[in-house]
């Protein structure tokens, strides 16, 4: 029984090696491997998306539709990932929060839209494309889920139950955040990303300054889903700044 898990392990390694992809990310400037392809990804995001409408109320408001539709356009086109089309979607929560899964999938609380100006909000969506961009929960999924998971997300075979567990696990990391080495790539990717998409690279300090103000009128007993593991937001602050400056 031993020998045939040995047999069966280095014939499931062997196997899922052979599906690796080796690409240069314009995004991290790093040759980097990936267990799951661009059009597996697209199909898991598009099943993962089905499991979150199960979960959450998708907003249907053409106003804020045509707004959100405006910036993200700009913000998608501006994107180092053009191998996907992004999908921008409103969920209906005062939480202020946004998230985004693998396949190009963004989500936006309507209590964020309604706290954010344009600039700010132009500047969350494109940290949210900049962690689609540098793959963060492809990543995540592949350090977290099984050889035999990830291949059979690879190969497009993976039933519900895998499927459910992959949403679980990005809407965690969406929630909760990514590694601080990711949220402040994701944020000097916001700053490249809004500004070739015409908006000010500076709503990103002022959504900042928002969220400090808010998580001050909380407590600490009260914190801001949005800010449960990022970076402290002074040195978030600092970094933008540091990014604005290079950049000009």
């Amino acid at each position: 029984m031993l020998r045939r898990l040995k047999i069966f392990s280095a014939a499931s390694i062997v196997f899922l090696l052979s599906g690796c992809t080796t690409i240069y990310n314009p995004a991290t400037q790093r040759r980097e491997t990936y267990f799951i392809g661009t059009q597996n990804e697209i199909a898991l995001g598009r099943d993962m998306d089905l499991e979150i409408q199960k979960k959450m109320r998708i907003m249907q408001d053409q106003e804020m539709q045509l707004r959100l539709g405006k910036i993200a356009k700009r913000i998608a086109a501006a994107s180092d990932r053009q191998d996907l089309i992004y999908t921008f979607k409103i969920i209906k929560d005062k939480e202020l929060n946004a998230f985004s899964i693998p396949g190009g999938y963004v989500y936006v609380n309507t209590g964020l839209m309604d706290m954010a100006t344009d600039d700010e909000l132009s500047c969350v969506l494109a940290h949210e494309v900049g962690h689609i961009a540098a793959r963060h929960s492809v990543k995540k999924l592949q350090a977290v889920m099984g050889y035999e998971i990830i291949m059979g997300i690879a190969l497009g075979v993976s039933g519900q139950q895998s499927v459910a567990q992959a949403t679980d696990i990005i809407f965690n990391i969406g929630s909760l955040g990514y590694s601080r080495k990711d949220e402040l790539l994701a944020d000097r990717l916001a700053v490249r990303y809004s500004k070739n998409g015409g908006y000010s690279p500076y709503g990103m300090i002022g959504f900042f300054e928002k969220l400090k103000e808010e998580e001050s009128k909380r407590g600490p007993n009260l914190k801001i889903h949005f800010l449960s593991s990022h970076p402290d937001l002074d040195l978030r602050i600092q970094k933008v700044k540091e990014e604005i400056a290079s950049s000009q």
